[in-house]
């Protein structure tokens, strides 16, 4: 056993050792993204396994997605331990149900529903609301939330008041519609997938012989990405346990990217609460990326609000150094897609596989343009978490209705006639809220951009003309699909790794999505986006916007906010308003006269009083951190009591806000803001930045 244990063991480093000795009990790994989380888990089940304290049979680890699942089965066979289970949380619960459900029902076994839009379909019919594909996707989706919430039809309007959801549609509407489809799919003894876990967590709630049985075969319980699970998943694993604390726990707060779909680090960050006993493990060695990528992850998730201190990871790149990541501003997107097919074919002839290679963007609909340049260069892709442009219905369906346009041969400029032929298929004047149909709405506008370029390029083109060339295009986006450049969303790539990742589209109102505005938890897990999308490089990365959509169009957008701070202020795209700053010439100074002041988000000339101060124009988005403004007004009211002085005169409020929206990291930073001048700078500047300091 000695000799098992030290094979199973080599080559961990301290912390994962510390994790898999931890003993029989509640234990917390907090694993940061390459930091080894999965041969920590599987070395810990076989610890456990070979030290006698459970059993192979005994041991019932879960993940979130079937490929996790599998990798963990095919490690834990690897160390000689086959018969622990790992599996999904429905597919656990699924063959659990199977099992109980004679004791349970006593009948016949209900069977899975094959095709839930058609009951959701049935439902809003009966509700007297839209039935279009992408509605009723939307309230699937719905419905799906509020079951993995554990939200019933009755509460939901006054649930989604309270958290401030994004509805597809009316509250009471959805309630409809969700009420429908459950009456619907009972009379027809179906379940779906959230049922599935219900019905196991009932089982065990309501039956206490099925909860005997269940918990004296299963004793030590094992859950992955812990930081994804919903109240239904959290209500399960509760179920599974009953008053046992065997339970190893493995999560990143960071990675928290499912919250529309119901999930919440809450558990995770609760669980010293509720077992105060527990050992905490920190994984942050982190042997994935270069320490120049680990280094720009850092410093994204740094800048995020309201991280519990306990849950903060901060990485620590292991690997030799690699090449600083990239970052290049277009005119245009097809521009920004041309260079970045260029730069892939450069890596590929460097010796970069191409399956090594991922573009990651934010939704599926701007996978559109790297598909054509990758083909122009003839270079391969795989689209992952969607499908091809062109096989996507809304495509197929606006194609269908180009041709029917192009019978009749309408006249006038080619992007206005295609703009009409696709408004009866979805194509609005402004963009849906969000959801499928804002995707919809996505991809119709691109065809719209494929005219404007077939116009450019040649005046004369009709709409046959055009039908043609989205034939032809069509016809050419078909590469060989065993190897490829990946094409995939920031949340089909979770999990996922390559050597050259290439994060495009980086702007506002993409990255973060239009609809978070507003929503500082929404704008908070749009950041945790990008930090994931960051640790999928292991060596080369880029970071990309365009200014235009269309090539020649005008240039309106802004880069990601989120790219403040991380772009070197050497760096041709930096324009930081510091710099800028620095044009006023000394003797301007000398004279007395107040420097120019630039906003730091766009680069305008700042007007106004409020905006020198907060160093950003009022209709720019705010970095406000909340609880920063207020660990800053608390120190104020102890130094002003302190010094017998009104608290105005240590720091104004504006003063105090504009440290708090601009977080300044040492003495340069602070007195670049309006109200801190050299002598508060010498009184206070050393307390404010130990404040400021995370």
């Amino acid at each position: 056993m000695a000799g098992a244990d030290t094979d199973l063991i080599a080559g961990l480093d301290p912390e994962q050792l510390a994790a898999v000795r931890a003993p029989r009990g509640p234990v917390c790994v907090l694993a940061g993204a390459g930091t080894g989380k999965t041969r920590t888990i599987v070395s810990r089940i076989a610890h456990l396994i070979g030290s006698g304290h459970v059993t192979a049979g005994q041991v019932l680890a879960v993940t979130f997605t079937a490929r996790a699942a599998g990798e963990m089965r095919t490690r834990l066979r690897a160390m000689g331990v086959p018969g622990a289970q790992a599996r999904t949380f429905h597919s656990a619960a699924l063959r659990q149900l199977r099992y109980f459900w004679p004791r349970v029902v006593g009948d016949a076994q209900w069977d899975l529903v094959e095709t839930k839009l058609r009951l959701v379909g049935q439902a809003a019919h009966r509700a007297g609301t839209g039935t279009e594909r992408e509605a009723l996707r939307d309230l699937a989706s719905e419905i799906e939330w509020a079951k993995a919430s554990l939200i019933a039809p009755e509460d939901y309007p006054a649930a989604a008041a309270r958290v401030r959801r994004d509805t597809p549609a009316a509250p009471e509407l959805v309630a409809k519609v969700y009420a429908g489809y459950e009456a619907l799919k009972n009379a027809a003894r179906q379940l779906d997938f959230d049922d599935l876990l219900l019905h196991t967590a009932a089982a065990l709630e309501e039956h206490s012989e099925v909860a005997e049985e269940f918990r004296d075969r299963y004793r030590s319980f094992v859950v992955d990405e812990y930081q994804d699970v919903t109240p239904l998943q959290q209500r399960v694993l509760d179920a599974w346990l009953g008053r046992r604390d065997d339970l190893t726990v493995v999560g990143d707060a960071n990675q928290t990217i499912y919250s529309f779909a119901g999930a919440s680090p809450r558990p995770l960050l609760d669980f010293t609460r509720r077992f105060p006993e527990a050992a905490v493990i920190r994984l942050e060695r982190d042997y994935r990326s270069t320490p120049e990528v680990v280094s720009l992850a850092n410093r994204v998730i740094s800048a995020a609000r309201d991280r519990p201190a306990g849950s903060r990871l901060r990485l620590v790149g292991q690997r030799p150094a690699g090449p600083e990541p990239r970052y290049a501003e277009y005119d245009d997107e097809p521009a920004e897609a041309t260079a970045v097919a260029a730069r892939v074919k450069e890596l590929v002839e460097a010796g970069t596989p191409l399956s090594e290679i991922a573009v990651l963007y934010r939704i599926n609909a701007q996978s559109e343009v790297y598909e054509q340049a990758l083909t122009e260069l003839e270079i391969p892709y795989l689209v992952r978490g969607g499908e091809r442009f062109f096989a996507r219905q809304e495509i197929r369906q606006a194609v269908a209705a180009l041709r029917t346009a192009a019978f009749n041969a309408p006249e006038g400029e080619l992007p206005a006639v295609v703009r009409s032929a696709l408004a009866p298929v979805g194509l609005t004047e402004e963009p849906p809220a969000g959801g499928s149909a804002r995707e919809k709405w996505g991809s119709l506008l691109a065809l719209v951009e494929l005219a404007e370029e077939l116009a450019a390029a040649d005046p004369d083109a009709d709409l046959p003309r055009y039908v043609a060339e989205l034939d032809q295009r069509a016809q050419a986006q078909h590469p060989p699909t065993v190897e490829g450049v990946t094409l995939a969303s920031l949340h089909a790539a979770k999990g996922l790794e390559w050597d050259a990742v290439f994060l495009v589209g980086l702007v506002d109102g993409t990255l973060p999505i239009q609809h978070a505005d507003g929503d500082d938890a929404a704008i908070e897990e749009e950041r945790r986006l990008l930090y994931v999308g960051v640790t999928r490089a292991r060596e080369h990365l880029s970071l990309s916007w365009a200014l235009a959509r269309t090539e020649g169009g005008k240039r309106y957008r802004r880069r990601s906010r989120f790219l403040y701070g991380l772009i070197p202020e050497n760096h041709p795209t930096a324009r930081v308003a510091a710099s800028r700053q620095r044009e006023m010439p000394r003797q301007a100074m000398a004279r007395g006269m107040n420097p120019v002041r630039y906003c730091r988000v766009c680069g305008d000339k700042l007007v106004g009083t409020m905006p020198v101060k907060l160093g950003r124009c009022e209709s720019c988005p705010s970095d406000l951190d909340e609880g920063l403004l207020e660990k800053l007004r608390e120190w104020r009211m102890e130094r002003s009591r302190g010094l017998k002085v009104p608290a105005y005169v240590i720091f104004t409020d504006a003063t105090l806000l504009a440290i708090a929206e601009q977080r300044p990291a040492d003495r340069a930073a602070l007195v670049a803001i309006s109200g801190v001048g050299a002598t508060k700078l010498d009184r206070f500047g050393a307390e404010v930045l130990a404040i400021v300091a995370p």
